[in-house]
């Protein structure tokens, strides 16, 4: 009898650890590292929900832990070693930030190569596949979507009528691209993050920063500057990335099904993202209609033919020899690539 009860007992501990290590891993866990609290409603009302609610949405077999990029401490810039690290696997990429690591992330958003949203989202769509491959074969980061914060426009705390007025000034930039195109006018620009530029430029440390009208209403800017230029440079491109290592635990069904869902809401904040920019600078300067920002009252400069020519030409003269050089020391294949994807939809032949 006893003979018998020891070995019953040696089956049920033989079955638990059989079975133990499969249903512990039949979920996996995804850490993911969202974009800044501070950047306003697209993080607030499409990311942070999408994913807090992506387990019981997909129906797939997977947990997910997501933190605001602010709430943890660490920097944009590091985000792709983040991921390499394996300290988040899935993180929503800003990337003219990871350009210091990976300078072809700013093939999707040279000044002046898109000047509306239509034009962004063929350039991200044209180059999508490039971009994907580099970083899966330099940082084992499978790209799953691209989407825009909205034209970058210029905050400024002085009184500014054209680009050229910044002649002399101090401006915020957050690429090396935004960096020669000042420079050639004169200006000073000066790296920041986003979250910082607020107090810099309330205390006068920058006199003018460059980001999209809804981040600059959900952070404050209108607060501390007086004008603004309507004339985007950029669109503030942005993407979702998924370290190989967790994508490839997924079974082929699966990681279909998880593109699928990322794809969508990549689609939701394109949409999302135009309604708004026009809202929001609205808001910005005190018009109507204003319905998910601040009210403030800032000038918001005529646009003037100038500031459109120059920005057009910024393109050729500037921001793709410029990138082409910095990048193509890194990949020889970078520019391109570039130009036989992008160009075509740009018009360079």
């Amino acid at each position: 009898m006893l003979l018998t009860c020891v070995r019953k007992a040696l089956v049920v501990v033989a079955l638990a650890t059989l079975n133990g290590p499969a249903l512990s891993q039949s979920n996996i866990t995804l850490k993911v590292l969202g974009q800044p609290i501070a950047s306003g409603l697209i993080q607030k009302n499409k990311e942070q929900p999408f994913f807090e609610r992506f387990a019981e949405s997909s129906g797939l077999p997977v947990n997910i832990e997501y933190k605001p990029i602010d709430t943890t401490g660490i920097k944009d810039v590091d985000q792709l070693r983040i991921m390499k690290s394996g300290l988040f696997e899935m993180v929503s990429l800003r990337m003219s930030a990871i350009s210091r690591d990976e300078p072809a992330t700013l093939g999707l958003d040279l000044v002046g190569a898109a000047p509306d949203f239509k034009s962004a989202r063929n350039v991200s769509d044209a180059y999508f596949d490039v971009l994907d491959r580099r970083l899966q074969k330099q940082f084992q980061v499978k790209l799953l979507g691209v989407w825009p914060f909205g034209p970058q426009v210029l905050f400024c705390r002085k009184p500014v009528q054209r680009f050229t007025d910044v002649k002399g000034l101090k401006v915020r930039v957050f690429d090396q691209i935004q960096a020669k195109f000042f420079q050639s006018l004169g200006a000073a620009p000066v790296p920041m993050s986003f979250p910082e530029t607020y107090q810099a430029l309330s205390l006068g440390v920058v006199d003018c920063g460059l980001t999209g009208p809804a981040s600059a209403n959900a952070a404050g800017w209108p607060e501390v500057t007086t004008h603004v230029i309507p004339v985007g440079l950029q669109f503030g491109m942005n993407g979702y990335g998924i370290a190989l290592a967790a994508w490839n635990r997924f079974k082929p069904d699966q990681q279909a099904k998880l593109a699928a869902m990322v794809g969508a809401l990549v689609d939701d904040i394109w949409k999302y993202a135009e309604e708004l920019a026009m809202d929001a600078a609205n808001c910005n300067s005190g018009k109507d209609p204003c319905t998910s920002g601040k009210r403030y009252k800032l000038t918001s400069v005529a646009v003037n033919a100038a500031d459109i020519e120059l920005v057009r030409k910024a393109m050729q003269q500037s921001s793709l020899p410029n990138w082409a050089e910095q990048c193509d020391r890194i990949d020889p294949e970078c520019s391109r690539n570039w130009r036989r994807t992008v160009g075509p939809v740009v018009g360079l032949k």
